[in-house]
């Protein structure tokens, strides 16, 4: 196994990471009597029990039961950069150095809170990063599959002034699989396009939906990433479709063990992907509810996958730069940098 040194040092990329899935239990209860917000009866009551119940979900729908009370907490735009601002303080300090980060704003409109309120607290968290800590970030808005798709496209009207000035990156899609497949959010995405030719479009697609959801992703919304897309293993001829276009996939290993889509790490597909050229990134995902951020992620993948040597991984962190959506320049500085920390440490 490579060096937990090496793989702190390693230039990171992260493309999937929920920033209110960011919210730990210690921000979680200030938060709540700062806004007087008066948590459920049956939700645990001091961080401890929080943090034991976040180590026991029975699976996704259980998560995000809790995920969507936890969301409560936030009403202004200072809370919303306190949250993104703890989550990149905290990476700073392991080699993250972009981050395209999703948030779902109709948690939050939902309850009254403006798309305009959660969007302005974390594109100024987004900038105070790249002040303080050199990290570069993209803010893509994720539609939440299990609304009424005319709802997710009432999100997207309002969210147009953002999306056309660029603030919005990429459009993305979220929450259960199923029963809610791709092919349902046709027109929005559609219409989120047609607002802004530089838009970037991916979508969770292969997580606990098949291998087909992660094809209709690519054919009927035309993402050119996916989020997930680990059953994309069990389809031999998306594989090959996923290696000649170049889609990447953003992985979340802790995650997927978390939620119970395998038991182990060892068991995700990942060899498989490299064997077919397929470029995909490590993530962390929800990193409160999930036990670990990128850096946790990228130990574990190293410890159950101990035969990758650091060229591998060099290989792994430049997929990750090359699939992000940072531009040309950025992507050429971030290269170098990997090129140096591989030299390095063999």
């Amino acid at each position: 196994m490579v060096s937990e040194q090496f793989l702190k040092e390693l230039p990171k990329c992260e493309h999937h990471l929920h920033l209110e899935g960011t919210l730990e239990p210690d921000l979680l209860f200030p938060l709540a009597a700062r806004n007087n917000i008066k948590l459920p009866d049956n939700f645990p009551q001091s961080v401890e029990e929080l943090n034991k119940k976040y180590a026991q979900f029975r699976d996704l729908q259980d998560f995000l039961d809790y995920y969507y009370i936890g969301t409560n907490v936030l009403i202004t735009e200072q809370d919303f950069f306190d949250l993104a601002w703890a989550y990149f303080t905290k990476v700073s300090k392991q080699g993250l150095v972009h981050a395209e980060v999703f948030y779902d704003p109709q948690s939050h409109t939902s309850r009254g809170i403006s798309l305009e309120t959660v969007t302005n607290g974390f594109k100024r968290a987004c900038d105070e990063a790249y002040k303080q800590y050199g990290i570069t970030s993209k803010l893509i808005m994720c539609l939440l599959r299990h609304l009424e798709p005319r709802e997710c496209l009432a999100t997207i009207e309002e969210a147009e002034p953002y999306i056309k000035n660029g603030v919005i990156s990429g459009l993305g899609l979220d929450s259960a699989e199923r029963p809610f497949p791709p092919n349902l959010f046709v027109e929005c995405y559609e219409k989120a396009a047609s607002l802004n030719p530089d838009l970037r479009l991916t979508a969770h697609a292969g997580e606990e939906g098949p291998a087909q959801y992660v094809t209709d992703s690519l054919d009927l919304l035309n993402v050119t990433r996916v989020d997930h897309g680990i059953n994309s293993a069990n389809d031999d001829e998306l594989l090959k479709r996923l290696a000649q276009e170049n889609i990447m996939l953003t992985v979340c290993p802790l995650s997927n063990v978390k939620l119970q889509v395998v038991k182990a790490v060892s068991e995700l597909p990942l060899q498989k992907f490299l064997d077919n050229n397929i470029p995909f990134s490590i993530n962390s995902d929800d990193p409160s509810y999930f036990g670990g951020y990128i850096l946790d992620n990228y130990i574990q993948v190293a410890k159950d996958f101990p035969h990758w040597n650091y060229n591998v991984w060099g290989m792994i962190a430049k997929n990750a730069i090359n699939g992000s959506w940072c531009d040309d320049k950025r992507k050429s500085e971030l290269l170098t940098k990997v090129d140096e920390v591989v030299t390095k440490f063999l």
